[in-house]
């Protein structure tokens, strides 16, 4: 009778097929390791929760040493494809990277790629209006509250004399993204906090009133979201993020 899916017997049976791995010999051995255990992956020959073999049985299928195959475990282990756990019930399994981690990884690439804060602005543009039907229709008390706390900092900083916070409105806008429940929007707007904070800093640099009309339609977004008005909430992101697009663009 074959094993049942998802079942214990079938998981050994895939980690345990002699033709899975196959012997590496050229460049270095420890990225091809990896790539061959990103390749099982993602054909579904592995999946989350999976058991790989011991270092020693990997080493003896890929025709490495044991520290060969040890470094990339932990470079798997880094990218959040393998979680490395010790004790008798140890070793090195198959998991799904969190949102938080794929996000670093596109922001990496935005980070070290010719991307300018202008082009930044335009795809937010893209993207946040986008979602707005969502958060309107989704938004629960909760996201208003830690929405509505955002603001109230942002406030208290202006008030204090301390200034505007790029930061406090970078993850305004971040958390207005998690206010669809889709965890997919939500990683793709973190992957860009670190490009929006570039921007809005180049944005205050060209005028240094940005922050104060900035945090005052961002109380008028929160407000529009709680009435559940998709026209009142799109219009203020409209016009808030087109302020910022006309200040870099002056540049």
């Amino acid at each position: 009778m074959p094993p049942v899916p998802g079942s214990a017997d079938e998981t050994g049976a895939r980690r345990d097929n002699p033709e899975m791995f196959g012997r590496v010999r050229a460049g270095r051995v420890s990225n091809l390791i990896v790539e061959q255990i990103r390749t099982l992956i993602a054909d579904g020959q592995l999946v989350a929760g999976d058991r790989l073999p011991s270092e020693r049985d990997l080493g003896e299928r890929f025709g490495a040493s044991r520290v060969t195959v040890r470094e990339a475990l932990k470079m798997l282990e880094a990218t959040g494809i393998v979680t490395i756990r010790v004790g008798a019930r140890g070793g090195a399994f198959v998991t799904a990277p969190t949102s938080e981690q794929v996000g670093e990884g596109i922001s990496d690439l935005l980070r070290f790629s010719v991307v300018e804060p202008s082009d930044v602005t335009e795809a937010r543009q893209v993207f946040e209006l986008a979602i707005v039907p969502l958060v309107c229709r989704r938004a629960d008390e909760q996201d208003i509250a830690e929405l509505e706390a955002i603001c109230a900092r942002a406030e208290e900083s202006l008030e204090s004399g301390e200034g505007y916070s790029v930061s406090l409105s970078a993850e305004f806008h971040v958390r207005v993204a998690r206010a669809t429940h889709n965890p997919a929007i939500e990683m793709l707007a973190r992957s860009f906090h670190g490009p929006i904070l570039r921007s809005l800093i180049r944005a205050q640099e060209e005028d240094p009133r940005v922050g104060v009309k900035g945090t005052a339609e961002h109380r008028e977004f929160v407000d529009a979201v709680r009435m559940r008005d998709v026209a009142a909430a799109t219009a203020v992101m409209t016009a808030h993020l087109a302020r910022t697009a006309e200040r870099l663009a002056r540049e």
